[in-house]
């Protein structure tokens, strides 16, 4: 299992250290990634952009992308407002991400 930590606010600025993060996660080995968003104050639809590019990458090569919580509503509200609830493996937390 590889885990990307994010704490703070994730936006245009820091979004391409997050995409950084995930390509380093792809070309790991391990067969499932968790991005633990449960630090995390707020997100954008450009952090979005992102993750759903990483969902995909992850799919291709037939690996799971879990994002972890317990959520701001600010961001739970990113996934909710854009319809993208359904898309991730969304999950309470890093613990559960483990178990799943």
């Amino acid at each position: 299992m590889f885990v990307i930590r994010v704490t703070g606010s994730l936006d245009h600025e820091s979004a391409a250290l997050l995409e950084e993060a995930c390509a380093v996660a792809e070309s790991h080995a391990a067969r499932r990634t968790v991005v633990d968003l449960s630090r995390t104050d707020f997100a954008d639809s450009t952090v979005l952009h992102v993750l759903l590019g990483a969902q995909r990458a992850h799919h291709r090569r037939q690996r799971r992308l879990l994002v972890a919580g317990p959520f701001q509503p600010v961001v739970r509200r990113l996934f909710e407002v854009t319809g993208t609830t359904d898309y991730f493996t969304l999950v309470d937390n890093v613990p559960t991400a483990v178990r799943e």
